[in-house]
């Protein structure tokens, strides 16, 4: 179980991780952890989740993960995989600095240095991009940790264009708990753009594949508007990263994250403001 803050509440809650303890058992192993980590595991999983009779599981994994079907687009869901990327029928955006997708946040600041710390382990920007030749410092990094009950798209929040794009292989480690000794934002696949923005201007827009997630599907798109879809994953749970500059976070979601405990956010949901 993990820790969450509730902003609707206002109340701290436990939320369970995908896979609980089995992964507890199998990360304590190096060979099955490297097994089920590689890219061939997740194509066989995508492959099976696109067939039409996987569809079949797509009631029980309703049900176990309390998701309510009203708030979606009503369909002819033709396998898991067309199931797992549904579509929301409508989303609000606010006018300040939202977040691109359903998920648990975490904020954290980059040192003058270039590093960050997250969950008590330390990440060295290159490592998390590969190379680095932006300024960076004194910038926010906000984490937004996808688990399996949330729509799994995402969206560009705000207008501007794309500058630049790079994908950087990797691993699949779980995003959640059982994987904390690694330094997953490093080890696995991802992929980030460089984007230009009206109203926070040059943010770096990272997705992070994890566990069972092969797929980064991106629409790139060389001009956007706030509110568009970037694109979503297929299933598993994910990450999206977001380093922006100027940007005064919201006051509880930077407490909590101080205790590296993650807040709930929804798509559009706003979690800054540009500083004045």
């Amino acid at each position: 179980m993990t820790k969450v803050y509730n902003r609707k509440t206002k109340k701290i809650e436990e939320v369970k991780d995908f896979g609980g303890k089995k992964l507890d058992v199998i990360y304590r192993y190096k060979f099955l952890t490297r097994i089920l980590t590689s890219k061939f595991i997740s194509k066989i999983y995508g492959f099976y989740n696109d067939l039409s009779i996987s569809r079949n599981k797509t009631n029980k994994f309703i049900k176990d993960n309390n998701i309510d079907m009203s708030l979606y687009e009503e369909k002819d869901y033709k396998s898991f995989n067309d199931f797992f990327i549904r579509k929301y029928k409508t989303i609000e955006f606010a006018n300040d600095f939202i977040s691109p997708c359903d998920s648990k946040l975490l904020v954290y600041k980059i040192t003058n240095d270039l590093e960050v710390k997250v969950k008590g382990i330390t990440y060295k920007v290159d490592e998390l991009l590969g190379s680095n030749d932006l300024d960076l410092k004194d910038s926010y990094m906000f984490i937004y940790r996808l688990s399996l009950d949330n729509c799994h798209r995402y969206y560009y929040i705000d207008d501007g264009k794309t500058i630049d794009r790079i994908k950087i292989k990797g691993r699949l480690h779980t995003v959640g708990s059982s994987s904390n000794k690694y330094k997953v934002y490093k080890e696995n696949e991802r992929e980030y753009s460089i984007l230009n923005t009206k109203s926070f201007g040059k943010i770096l827009y990272m997705e992070v594949g994890a566990l069972l997630v092969g797929r980064i599907i991106n629409h790139n798109k060389k001009e956007f508007i706030r509110g568009d879809e970037k694109g979503y994953f297929l299933p598993g749970g994910s990450t999206i990263i977001i380093i922006a500059k100027d940007i005064k976070v919201d006051k509880d979601i930077l407490e909590y994250s101080s205790k590296n405990i993650e807040t709930l956010v929804s798509i559009g949901e706003k979690v800054g403001e540009k500083n004045a």
